[in-house]
């Protein structure tokens, strides 16, 4: 009995282990799977998608393909620049319940491209080391060139222009889990996928999103994390962000789940938008559409940490319903939370601290809302913000023409909340023609702040009432992982560290410029390894003397190499730090002259926006008596919008009494420059033009945003060169910044 038993066991064990499943071996472009196998890969291959429609293809329905423990599939050379990968590592169209488990695929513009999909299973993939963008920002200066822009979709734009490690489009039922991206720029892409489910994914240290959903609708997306999704940010210079996030919900993406995720140190956390078509911008799909309610609607944000973007914690504008309860908002740059034009909004029971530190204007601190209405604040927690909560109606004018947008500022509820050490607890503000009504601000408990409320003429409150009830629907999370606060040791905007290829990890050893303008260039290692190496060449013709270098340590304990001028003149060197793993060189040259500046006012057309029509009446002004007139060692203003009152660094400038728009400034210098071959790179906002030996070199004599313009000057003996400067400045955000380099 008993060896019948034990048989019937085995046969019964043996019926229940899975079949094994046949191998695959993928050795070149265009194979074809159509039968559940393992892909295996030999070491180091390399297998380019040469007619750019994948390498492997997954053709048939309801089978699995899993990667063999250590195989790769690798379109590239490991040191291909990520702006050159190309190609799509896993293609499959128009097949359902498919699984792709454990895939490792790297060195191509999309790892896994699945369109028409549903049922889709992706566990389990490492898609790290994919196309990505070189970056123009330095830490000293935004490159505008590098904003992306989400506004359009619908015919394959984010894809083509910003690529993505697994792009899903059309499909519902699909099921992503266990996907991990590093070295990329943009993690997951859902393009109108709906009813599935997005959870225990790490998409993380990514230049643009780590998430991102197009018309997707009914999703779960929970536990992930998506930290340092970044691009534009340079810690306490500046905070612009350019439409990076580690989550993306553009063009009515609703009724999504979004739960206990990790999204810290974005360029925004969360960045939603209701979409162009939805307000009116794009023309409707239907000449029956209805605006009376479209946007990315009802959405429940719940129990997330939204901390430490470079803008905003949320961003969610023209959308309606949404509820957003149990987060966590604290160190964003601008504000926790910007819902302009949102109406029907819950934000309940959140944490909203030490928010508003790098303001836009007055958009600052815990909640903004421009154009909002019938938004109900209760239950949360505000401390240390620039402001707590801002509400308020300007006259966008163009915006409120559109079908899709509402403009009111009406029926705002704002109860049982703790203001502590806010400098303002609550700001109401309007502009003429519009006006803020129905605001309720009652049972709220206010500690230590700055001033309770700050209110336009003519805005009234109401100051009692009861705290109105809410009820938050029932859900069901699923996933094993943890994220928030699993990253806590990164705490603080002060751990994003840009590069030109985005974000550092923290775990790999990085080389960074930390200044390459003035006289003395700092550069930062951090985790550097004991074999790492550093070396210093000049620039040939220079004296050995010319540059000095010392080394301390950074303010997270890296090494801080400083490299100085020692005499006046001009002097280009390379940096390179390297180890038999890597290599990192860095090219600049350091200017060491006096600069006679000449800043002054002169009047213009803004509207349109012209450079000066009297070029010799301009100059005039720069010898004229009202000039401001000093020296510096070096062309790199920040101006901003503030005007040269901004450069603390230079005192006259400081001292004076020339606002932020219509101002003009002359600097020369004679350079002492060495044989060779020199670029100049001039950053402006707005109009510039670079002379050197009497003769134009740059010339961008126009109204524009920064931009940065090159030219080359060849030097044949070693002599100095007279050169001057011209800049002018109309309105708005400002800047100008002066670098040459040795041409190499």
């Amino acid at each position: 009995m008993t060896s019948l038993l034990a048989s019937l066991l085995a046969a019964a064990l043996a019926r229940a282990e899975p079949p094994t499943l046949p191998t695959v071996l993928v050795s070149s472009d265009d194979t074809r799977i159509d039968t559940s196998c393992i892909v295996q890969i030999a070491k180091d291959a390399i297998i380019r998608d040469t007619n750019g429609d994948g390498v492997i293809h997954i053709a048939a329905d309801g089978i699995t393909v899993e990667f063999e423990a250590g195989s790769i599939l690798r379109g590239a050379a490991p040191d291909a620049p990520g702006n050159t990968l190309t190609g799509i590592g896993i293609r499959l169209h128009n097949h359902k319940d498919v699984v792709i488990k454990g895939a490792n695929v790297t060195g191509f513009k999309i790892g896994i491209h699945a369109t028409d999909c549903p049922g889709l299973w992706v566990d389990g993939a490492d898609l790290s080391g994919n196309f990505r963008q070189r970056l123009k920002s330095t830490p000293e200066a935004e490159d505008g060139s590098d904003w992306m822009y989400p506004h359009h979709n619908d015919n394959g734009e984010w894809l083509d222009k910003y690529a993505a490690a697994l792009s899903v489009r059309n499909a519902s039922k699909v099921t992503i889990r266990n996907v991990r991206v590093r070295r990329g720029q943009n993690g997951i892409m859902l393009d109108r996928v709906t009813d599935s489910r997005i959870f225990d994914n790490d998409c993380s240290f990514l230049s643009g999103w780590g998430l991102a959903m197009w018309r997707s609708s009914r999703n779960l997306v929970c536990r992930n994390a998506l930290d340092f999704c970044i691009r534009g940010y340079s810690h306490k210079v500046y905070n612009r962000g350019q439409d990076s996030a580690g989550l993306l919900m553009f063009e009515q993406c609703s009724q999504n789940l979004i739960a206990e995720n990790s999204i810290t140190h974005g360029g925004d956390g969360i960045f939603g938008f209701a979409g162009r078509e939805a307000i009116g911008e794009a023309p409707p799909p239907a000449p029956d559409f209805r605006y009376t309610r479209n946007g990315c609607n009802d959405n429940l944000i719940v129990g997330n940490d939204l901390s430490y973007a470079a803008a905003h914690g949320l961003e969610m504008t023209f959308s309606h319903g949404n509820q957003i309860a149990n987060n966590r908002f604290v160190g964003n740059a601008i504000c926790g939370i910007w819902g302009g034009y949102s109406h029907g909004t819950l934000i309940a029971e959140n944490e909203f601290k030490d928010n508003g530190d790098m303001a836009f204007g007055l958009e600052r601190g815990g909640v903004n809302i421009e154009h909002g209405s019938h938004n109900l604040i209760v239950g949360n927690t505000f401390e240390n913000n620039a402001c707590g909560i801002h509400l308020w109606w300007d006259d966008d004018a163009r915006l409120m023409t559109l079908p899709g947008v509402k403009s009111a500022v009406e029926s705002n509820i704002i109860a049982d909340n703790l203001f502590r050490k806010d400098k303002i607890a609550l700001h109401l503000r309007h502009a003429p023609g519009g006006t803020v009504t129905g605001t309720v601000f009652a049972m709220n408990r206010i500690e230590e702040v700055g001033q309770e409320i700050v209110a336009d003429p003519g805005i009234e409150v109401t100051r009692e009432g009861d705290s109105p009830m809410y009820i938050l629907p029932p859900f069901q999370l699923v996933g094993e992982t943890r994220p928030v606060g699993a990253r806590s040791g990164l705490a603080g905007r002060h751990t994003i560290f840009m590069t030109e290829w985005g974000p550092w990890d923290h775990e790999t050893p990085l080389a960074r410029p930390v200044t390459t303008s003035g006289t003395t260039h700092r550069y930062e290692l951090l985790r550097m390894p004991p074999d790492a190496r550093l070396r210093l060449d000049q620039v040939g013709g220079m004296s050995p003397q010319a540059l000095n270098v010392s080394s301390g340590r950074s303010e997270i304990g890296g090494q801080l190499i400083n490299i100085e001028a020692r005499q006046p003149g001009v002097f280009g060197y390379t940096l390179i730090v390297e180890s038999p793993r890597f290599k990192y060189e860095f090219s600049s040259s350091i200017i060491r002259a006096q600069w006679d500046v000449s800043l002054f006012e002169w009047t213009g057309s803004a509207q349109p926006p012209l450079p000066p029509a009297d070029l010799d009446a301009w100059r005039a002004l720069a010898k004229g008596p009202s000039a401001v007139r000093t020296s510096v060692d070096t062309l790199s203003f920040k101006f901003g919008s503030t005007g040269p009152r901004a450069v603390k660094s230079v005192s006259a400038f400081a001292s004076s009494n020339i606002g932020g728009s219509f101002y003009g400034l002359v600097a020369s210098t004679t350079l002492s420059m060495t044989p060779g071959k020199w670029r100049f790179i001039i950053q402006s906002d707005d109009g510039v033009r670079l002379l050197a030996d009497g003769k134009p070199l740059i010339e961008n004599w126009t109204h524009h945003g920064p931009t940065t313009d090159t030219a080359v000057l060849e030097v044949t003996e070693a002599r100095p060169v007279p050169i001057v400067v011209e800049y002018f400045q109309i309105t708005g955000h400002a800047v100008l910044d002066l670098r040459i380099e040795a041409v190499r």
